[in-house]
Order: structure tokens, then sequence, then C-alpha cells
């Protein structure tokens, strides 16, 4: 026989809900302002043109445009909001 008295509900509900951290709005996606672009914690990605950060290091868009990942200072991932013109300046591809 048990020597202990089954015991269930006091022991379980350990498991915390995911919180849907990481990128929202990829690179060459088209955003509004406001929109969210990616949520963390910490800053993995830093905010560069037209983002800003949140108390909770949430990075949100202030002007619509289309989202830019790059390497900003220090090799630092950034996030910038472009103009679909300088975009398109920005990413076009040398011809071979």
């Amino acid at each position: 026989m048990a020597h202990k008295k089954g015991v269930g509900s006091s022991k379980n509900g350990r498991e915390s809900a995911s919180k849907r951290l990481g990128v929202k709005i990829w690179g060459g996606q088209k955003i509004i302002a406001g929109n969210i672009i990616v949520r963390q914690r910490g800053n993995k990605h830093f905010p560069g043109e037209n983002v800003a950060q949140g108390k909770d290091d949430t990075l949100y868009a202030l002007a619509d445009g289309v989202v830019y990942f790059h390497k900003g200072k220090y090799n630092k991932s950034t996030v910038s909001v472009l103009s679909e013109e300088v975009y398109a300046a920005k990413t076009v591809k040398p011809e071979a």
C-alpha cells in the first residue's frame, strides 16, 4: 500500500504560459505606425530609424513604411522602418 496520501492539485500547476516573444513583422514587410515589430526581453534587437522601444523592450513602428533589419553600431541587430523608396534603394542587388 502507499504510505502517502494521494496529492494532486497542490503539487501540480507549475507550467507557466508562453510569453509569445519574437519577431512579429519580418524585414521587407510593410508596416503601419504603431504596429509591433519585435516582442523581446532585453535588447536582442535595438531601435533604429522610425522605431521606438516600449518599457517592456517591445519595438514598434513610429511611421508607415517597410521593416528593415540591419547591423548597426558595434555590429548589433538594429530595426528601422524606411519609406518604400529608401528601402528599395538600400536593398538593390548588383547585377552579376
